[in-house]
């Protein structure tokens, strides 16, 4: 393909673009007004499937194919931060030790917030389709109640309550397991994403169809997926250390296994 053809095609997609986002903000509500269409779609489906959290009612169940592609958003930003920071050519690992100086309050508050915020985390996973919360922010709470190790100054007791490999296979698992319920739906219900499980009396914990399935895969991924990330970070900030004589230019080697890290 030429440049010019390439010029002609980015052309068409921005007058395309454009002409649909018109459309599409010119067919909008006034602001201040008492038309809410979508507002009033939403909140009647969340009830009609007894879903007490219309966000996890929208989320996980009206709009699940747009919460899979945020979940597969954030799986392919931690597969490219581990691809960018692994160990190049002339640099290598070594370990970390516990020096450094932690007040005793903060490690007093750190062992008084560690298994608190891992109790948190479960409890706004599980009640998701209840009370506000979710996978989302329960994984998110969950990576960084873990973490606060680090803060205490306890960077091999990290590493030890978080073995990279597990993560990374719960990471893959939880986008599988998503889009698994979401073809289990298209396959029993009546579209993709469907919610055909039973859902339960409004409000009991036990309720909502498939949202709490939906949330336990968002939150494996999310958790995963953040204690990656921040372990990538961490990683390259204390453990690689390039060698003397080390040319940045060099093509980095293959063959690292990021299992190492852990």
């Amino acid at each position: 393909m030429t440049r010019r053809i390439r010029l002609i095609v980015l052309g068409v997609g921005i007058v395309a673009f454009a002409v649909s986002m018109a459309l599409a903000f010119t067919g909008m509500p006034q602001f201040g007004g008492d038309l809410h269409a979508y507002r009033d779609a939403a909140v009647s489906a969340t009830y009609a499937h007894d879903t007490a959290n219309a966000v996890s009612s929208i989320n996980f169940d009206q709009r699940g194919f747009d919460t899979f592609g945020e979940e597969t958003i954030l799986f392919c930003a931690v597969v490219g931060v581990a691809a960018l920071l692994r160990p190049v050519y002339r640099e290598r690992r070594r370990e970390v030790s516990e020096a450094g100086h932690v007040l005793e309050s903060t490690n007093l508050l750190v062992y008084f917030l560690f298994p608190l915020t891992v109790v948190l985390a479960v409890n706004v996973l599980a009640h998701g389709a209840v009370t506000p919360g979710g996978g989302f922010q329960g994984g998110v709470i969950l990576s960084t109640g873990i973490h606060l190790l680090y803060v205490g100054g306890r960077y091999s007791l990290l590493r030890k309550l978080r073995p990279l490999a597990w993560f990374h296979q719960g990471e893959a698992l939880g986008v599988v397991l998503f889009g698994a319920l979401g073809i289990a739906g298209a396959a029993v219900g009546s579209a993709l994403f469907a919610n055909v499980i039973p859902q339960g009396q409004l409000g009991d914990f036990i309720s909502s169809g498939t949202v709490p399935l939906f949330n336990i895969a968002v939150g494996m991924t999310v958790c995963s997926s953040v204690i990656v990330l921040l372990a990538s970070f961490l990683d390259q900030a204390l453990a690689i250390r390039a060698e003397r004589g080390s040319d940045s230019g060099r093509t980095p080697r293959s063959g690292y296994e990021e299992g190492s890290a852990s």
